[in-house]
């Protein structure tokens, strides 16, 4: 099948439809930036080809070249086929209109908190960005986060901290494609482990919050991710819960702590009746980011 349409086919349009029809019948999982075959497909093409990512219509019925037809099939193929995520077959991702390098060496970005930051810098818990002087990302992985954060506050420092040193890696590409090296600080270790005696007005973090269950059935686009930023124990909160039990004492007087868990509120709740849990809207829902200042967090005993 692949072999025919690579003599096949003439057109961008000729190669959007398979797409379409192989992503349909291949019952592939979305997530990863799209949620439809048609979406993706789009996608993938007009990235393999270096097209605008907005700007498909005008090119549809435009030529492609025998090597342009070759870089297209074998596209679609990967996706289809080995059920690769479509940003490890393009090597970037986006959270908004910010595009970020990616591979295989960290978890493809897809994060609430991103949103939340790009939107109202998280007002109207943080009043005034000037006020951010240090910031930290825990669990930064591609750094995306932490890009987010020295753009949504420019004046702050930011510690952005991750297990893996493949991650790190991935990250300072991205931090050097922002200019933002001296800005950001990114430091190879275990959450606060490293951060020893640092006080932030602000810490975020998107960390692995997938329980047990889930990660046993998770579907093989998943698979292609770094485990270790993936399953979080039994019920997806271990990472969770040692950050709430140690940040206070990494926070300034007026901090705050935005933690990222998925689907896991009622549980987290069930564990921690003594927070008083904020969540945070986002266009998921309102169970999925939650804020807790560091005045919360002494109250309750941590």
């Amino acid at each position: 099948m692949y072999d025919l349409a690579r003599t096949q086919f003439s057109t961008l349009r000729d190669c959007l439809r398979f797409a379409v029809s192989r992503f349909s019948d291949a019952e592939l999982v979305y997530g990863h930036g799209t949620d439809n075959a048609y979406d993706e497909a789009a996608y993938l093409l007009l990235a393999t080809l270096k097209l605008p990512l907005d700007t498909l219509e005008p090119f549809l019925d435009a030529k492609l070249l025998p090597q342009e037809v070759e870089a297209v099939i074998t596209a679609i193929e990967r996706r289809a086929v080995e059920r690769i995520p479509a940003a490890y077959i393009t090597r970037e991702a986006f959270l908004g209109e910010y595009r970020f390098y990616v591979d295989e060496r960290v978890i493809v970005p897809r994060s609430f908190i991103g949103e939340l930051l790009r939107d109202d810098a998280l007002e109207p818990w943080i009043e005034y960005p000037e006020l951010i002087r240090r910031a930290a990302d825990l669990c930064t992985g591609s750094g995306c986060l932490a890009i987010l954060l020295a753009h949504a506050f420019p004046d702050a420092l930011i510690d952005a901290v991750d297990l893996s040193a493949d991650a790190l890696d991935v990250a300072e590409i991205n931090v050097a494609d922002y200019n933002l090296g001296e800005q950001i600080d990114l430091i190879d270790g275990d959450l606060f482990e490293p951060l020893e005696g640092e006080i932030y007005d602000l810490i975020v973090s998107n960390p692995p919050y997938v329980d047990a269950e889930s990660v046993a059935e998770l579907p093989a686009e998943y698979l292609h991710e770094p485990e270790l930023a993936l399953g979080s124990g039994v019920d997806g909160l271990d990472v969770t819960r040692r950050i709430i039990e140690a940040a206070s004492k990494h926070l300034s007087p007026n901090g705050l702590l935005v933690v990222e868990i998925g689907h896991n509120r009622e549980a987290l709740e069930a564990a921690y009746p003594q927070l008083a849990f904020v969540w945070l809207a986002t266009s998921g829902g309102d169970g999925f980011v939650f804020l807790l200042t560091r005045s919360t967090l002494v109250e309750a005993g941590f």
